[in-house]
Parts: structure tokens; sequence; C-alpha cells
């Protein structure tokens, strides 16, 4: 069984995210979507509210692939997390070149660390390439548009959290 694994914080996630979500299941037969507690970013939505999101959101995914997407908090090295779930790949997306320069230097070091698991880029559709949760944030927070940028049920979470 080929098992990949998505990390991110997903604060909120994105059509963005949802675009490697969809993308990358066709890889594997089994995506974990790894939800890192990064209690330095301060997230705005708690881990469980995190967690919820992504199931409710990837479970017509999961359908539509006929991959299997789980959702797995980690508060622990990357590599580690793709150890304990069994991950063969790691699936990153990238944006932009600044992208490229983070995750460049993740690689060599989970490499290091680990030379059984790859790494596997995916580039964002161009019409994603913009979407980043810290602006979505700032969007919201500002009484801003998200509809482009999230589903209704992500989009309904920021409103909901923003006018409190």
């Amino acid at each position: 069984m080929r098992i990949g694994l998505y990390p991110g914080t997903f604060d909120p996630i994105t059509h963005g995210h949802l675009d490697i979500i969809r993308r990358g299941a066709t890889l594997v037969d089994r995506l974990v979507i790894g939800v890192a507690i990064n209690r330095d970013k301060g997230p705005l939505f708690s881990l469980e509210e995190r967690v919820t999101m992504i199931e409710t959101e990837c479970r017509l995914l999961s359908e539509q692939t006929g991959t299997e997407i789980v959702v797995h908090p980690f508060e622990k090295l990357l590599i580690d997390c793709a150890r304990d779930v069994g991950a063969q790949i790691i699936i990153r997306g990238l944006r932009a070149v600044a992208d490229f320069e983070y995750e460049f230097q993740m690689v060599g070091m989970n490499r290091a660390l680990d030379n059984s698991v790859e790494t596997v880029f995916l580039m964002a559709e161009a019409r994603h390439q913009a979407i980043a949760s810290k602006l979505v944030k700032e969007i919201a927070r500002l009484g801003g548009d998200v509809t482009k940028f999230v589903t209704p049920d992500v989009k309904a979470a920021l409103v909901a959290r923003f006018s409190g």
C-alpha cells in the first residue's frame, strides 16, 4: 500500500490545500493529512476545529478519488510523523520560488534523518497560487469576501470567528 503524508497547519484549509489533496490522492492508496500542532504560529482555529474542517472538506474528495484520506494531528518532527503513519512519501505544495527555497532545505534535512522517505512537490494550479491561509485570515478579519479562497463551510467559520 502506498501511503503519502501531506503536512501543514491548515489554519484554515483553503482551495489551494484542497487542490493539492485532490491531486496528491491520485498518487497514493492512502493519504494522511498531517495537521501540525505548531504553538509558535498561534493558530486562529484550535486543533480540533482544524481537524473537523479538514475531515468535512475531504469526505467528498475521498469518495471522488477512491483514496482513503485520513487526518492525523502531530507535534513532532515531520519525518517521525511520516514513520508513525507508514508514509513512503511526503507531499508538499509549492506556490512560488520562495516556497521552494524553504522546502529545499526541509527535504535535505528530512533525507539526512531518513533517506527512505521521498518528498514529492506539486505545483499549485495557477488560480490557487496566491492563496495563503495567512492572507485569507487577514481578508476575513478585515471584513473582506473570502469566497474565492475557501469553501462555504470554512468561510462561515471565519465569519463566525471574526464577528464575535
